[in-house]
């Protein structure tokens, strides 16, 4: 069994790499958080002092980061996976990142011959914890088969979307719907209060017709709507993932005004003090704003 190295601890990255090590997989881990590399070796997995080192031990590399920037430093930077790892090794991107940053990964570890794969994450950090996260995977079919057995150790649920880059334009047509939602709920809702409406029977009408969805009826009942704004995916890095789709549908020439309007709407709640938020306060944002009451579900 190939030894997994697993960069990138994060609300996210902690408790996949959990995942792989309570189902057996052997794991070395860097994070810039000593706290959660100590974590980790708890579970049986060793630490290590750098990316480069995490490269150099590993068969197949996974990291997890917060942005593009990041993702090229540490990956295709000097000093950085692709300069340490082995020859036949294997990296897998699990980070929402720019298409462009995907691209040019692939291409400078195909040129050392290195296997690349993205596979972003669906579902949220909840469902990270139980291993029950959706994984869209680019890559050969060679080197998807490769990930598989990590992949159903840390969800239940994966597409193979296509070559390499499939995975990461995939996850960017899927954010695009699933943080505007939370936009146009928040509207929808913050009108409902200001109306004076029940919000109880506003739902019940909503999860009755086609203006229901995921967000609304899923996570939001779960989260603001009983008052946990407590983070599983934030307002900045929401709008993080409006910039990277808004630019991307930009440079491919395919108008988004709705997508670049959710954007300016996060912007506008950033500004407030919300960006660390869960992205369901955006209706918080938007209520604080206007000076309409929270709605909160009882009980």
């Amino acid at each position: 069994m190939d030894m997994i190295g697993f960069i990138g601890l994060g609300r996210m990255g902690r408790p996949m790499a959990s995942n792989l090590c309570r189902k057996g997989f052997r794991l070395v881990v860097h994070d810039v958080n000593r706290q959660a590399v100590d974590e980790l070796e708890s579970l049986q997995a060793r630490g290590a002092a750098n990316a480069a080192q995490v490269a150099a031990e590993s068969g197949i590399i996974v990291t997890m980061l917060p942005n593009s920037a990041i993702v090229s430093e540490v990956v295709a930077g000097r000093g950085g996976v692709i300069e340490n790892a082995k020859p036949g090794s294997l990296i897998m991107d699990m980070s929402t990142v720019s298409p462009e940053t995907t691209d040019a990964v692939a291409r400078l570890a195909a040129a050392k011959g290195i296997g690349f794969v993205d596979a972003p994450v669906g579902r949220l950090a909840e469902h990270a914890d139980r291993g029950e996260s959706l994984f869209m995977v680019g890559g050969t079919p060679e080197d998807f088969a490769r990930v598989k057995p990590l992949l159903e150790g840390m969800g239940t649920t994966i597409h193979h979307c296509g070559p390499a880059g499939s995975g990461t334009r995939t996850k960017l047509v899927n954010n695009f719907l699933a943080v505007s939602l939370c936009q146009m709920n928040a509207e929808a809702l913050a009108l409902s209060q200001r109306f004076g409406l029940n919000l109880e029977k506003t739902l019940e009408v909503l999860h009755g017709t086609t203006a229901t969805n995921g967000q609304l009826k899923i996570n939001w009942p779960n989260k603001v709507l009983k008052g946990d704004t407590t983070p599983g995916f934030t307002i900045d890095l929401a709008h993080k993932d409006l910039s990277l789709i808004v630019d991307s549908a930009n440079a491919a020439r395919v108008p988004m005004p709705m997508a670049a309007a959710a954007r300016e709407a996060f912007s506008t709640a950033r500004a407030a003090g919300f960006g660390s938020q869960d992205f369901s306060a955006m209706v918080d944002a938007l209520c604080t704003i206007a000076g309409i009451e929270k709605p909160r579900l009882k009980g």
